[in-house]
């Protein structure tokens, strides 16, 4: 956590992305327990301020919008009192898909850091990047892999248990 008017080094910031990417982990863990792809989420504000958090909902909502990083944006932008995000950071355990990379897009999110990538369905560099797109009107930084290996290993389970369960 960074205090304020406290020096940031690019090291500090990457400690904090780690520990924040250990809480989401756990908290994906227990929604994966729930039946919903294990993916949770969370904004800092520019302070490291947690003012969101957010984790899969479809499936226990019947939303198809119930992705994470939504949920984070929501609850964020009541508490922030504004729909602009431009000095805030994402963190999320799974790449967002194009949907959510739109959102974060239009949120014009300043940060946004992700553990495991998705190759077939990411929107900030799987599959395509809305990050760096000519029609973006905003361009955020994007930090990827962070606690990848542990990320994509709690996807890779979950889903495996998921179709033993379905044979």
């Amino acid at each position: 956590m960074v205090l304020k008017g406290q020096r940031v080094t690019a090291v500090d910031q990457r400690d904090d992305f780690t520990r924040w990417m250990d809480v989401l982990l756990q908290r994906a863990e227990a929604t994966g327990t729930e039946g919903e792809v294990p993916v949770a989420a969370v904004i800092l504000d520019g302070n490291g301020k947690a003012i969101g958090h957010g984790r899969n909902r479809r499936q226990t909502h019947m939303d198809p919008l119930g992705h994470a990083e939504l949920v984070a944006l929501r609850q964020a932008a009541v508490v922030n009192g504004d729909w602009r995000f431009n000095d805030c950071t994402l963190i999320v355990t799974l790449e967002p898909c194009p949907m959510c990379a739109g959102a974060l897009v239009q949120a014009r999110m300043g940060t946004v850091v992700y553990a495991a990538s998705d190759p077939k369905r990411g929107g900030l560099g799987g599959s395509l990047d809305l990050s760096t797109h000519a029609s973006a009107h905003h361009h955020m930084e994007v930090v990827r892999g962070v606690r990848e290996p542990e990320a994509r290993g709690q996807l890779e389970r979950w889903f495996r248990q998921r179709r033993l369960q379905n044979r």
